[in-house]
């Protein structure tokens, strides 16, 4: 079995055993070490050559950001997965880890005795499919050095002869979109802070977006992305109003969608505490769908680099009402999950790499109306 090698690194006794125990546990990994401190990781990195190192974000010292700064000063091709606490400190460098590249992160076990075999069993929850998806971004990496591998090929849906998965025709025209949707996940900060900046401040529509992520750490995303961005972006608010030029992020733990005002003449925002979608929340379905409602033919929804399938069905519903779907390539997703189903199924309008996306987004909301 194809495994992945792995140090543990925190200064804790406590989590170094806790962490290596539940990673003993899944059949795809092999804990080669552990440290406790950032210095003495970067020297088992020499020896080990770990695939992966779980890094713990607040050691003394040489704190996790520090530590992923120099692997990345030696241009070593390790993933690193940020262990990270739900504080303001600890969710400011994991954003910030994210930012420079790590795979991902997940929450630190809790340290309470009446509650660890639960804590254990939910980080194992975490783990599993983050260890399965850096597996196959290994292997995609593989496949993309020996061959290039050409991008999927647009055509026209045959709606003459439609199968069960095919869907009602859409308006056979495109409007300038009013609203641009975006989901991601994994890899979605470090794709987020290229892209973004990316986009003009006069781009003249709102920009929602749905970033898998527990409460605190969206906060901190957003501060970051404003930092970098000719946009303002915030955390959004239940009932403010969407404004162009402005970037609405669903806060972590809550589900996020547009409604009306009682006038009917604003589109607001609305943060629900409705239950998870695709076990997600914020979840892009939940979105997605408010806005297929309230922008019919006049919307972009943009699905990147995850995990999962959240999204798809929400596309579905904006395909149908003639949104425009942009995707993001494979070879550039951190995880190719979300963007796959849409783009197997035949909904995208354009695919693209990372660096081209904040280009096809300005044609959506710039060009004249395109007929598909």
């Amino acid at each position: 079995m194809n495994k992945v090698r792995i140090l543990v690194v925190d200064d804790t006794i406590f989590y170094r055993k806790i962490l290596s125990d539940i990673l003993k546990e899944i059949p795809q990994v092999e804990v080669v070490g552990s440290a406790n401190t950032g210095k003495v990781a970067l020297s088992k990195v020499d020896s080990l050559k770990p695939d992966m190192i779980t890094l713990d974000v607040e050691m003394p010292g040489m704190n996790g950001l520090e530590v992923l700064e120099e692997l990345n000063k030696k241009n070593l091709d390790i993933g690193v997965l940020m262990v990270s606490t739900l504080t303001g400190k600890g969710s400011h460098i994991t954003i910030k880890a994210l930012e420079l590249g790590a795979f991902d992160f997940i929450e630190k076990p809790s340290s309470d005795g009446s509650s660890m075999k639960e804590n254990m069993e939910k980080v194992k929850t975490s783990l599993v499919p983050i260890i399965q998806a850096f597996l196959k971004r290994r292997e995609l990496k593989s496949r993309f050095k020996s061959t290039k591998k050409p991008l999927p090929q647009i055509t026209k849906p045959d709606y003459k002869s439609q199968t069960k998965k095919t869907l009602t025709k859409p308006f056979s025209l495109k409007s300038k979109s009013e609203i641009i949707t975006i989901a991601i996940s994994t890899g979605g900060p470090n794709a987020l802070s290229k892209m973004i900046p990316m986009l003009p401040e006069n781009i003249g529509v709102p920009i929602l977006i749905v970033q898998h992520m527990p409460p605190v750490f969206t906060a901190s995303l957003a501060k970051s992305l404003d930092s970098k961005s000719k946009l303002s972006v915030m955390e959004a608010v239940n009932g403010q109003t969407i404004e162009p030029n402005k970037v609405y992020i669903a806060p972590g733990g809550m589900q996020m969608k547009v409604a009306a005002s009682n006038d009917g003449m604003r589109r607001l925002i609305k943060i629900t505490d409705d239950p998870p979608e695709n076990s997600c929340k914020p979840s892009a379905d939940y979105l997605f769908r408010s806005v297929a409602d309230y922008y019919v033919g006049r919307a972009t929804g943009v699905i990147m680099t995850g995990m999962g399938s959240d999204g798809f069905k929400g596309l579905l519903e904006m395909h149908k009402k003639n949104a425009t779907i942009i995707a993001q390539d494979e070879e550039s997703c951190t995880v190719y999950g979300m963007p796959k189903a849409p783009i197997e199924e035949g909904i995208v309008d354009t695919i693209c790499s990372l660096e081209d996306i904040a280009d096809e987004i300005v044609k959506t909301v710039k060009s004249p109306s395109r007929l598909r």
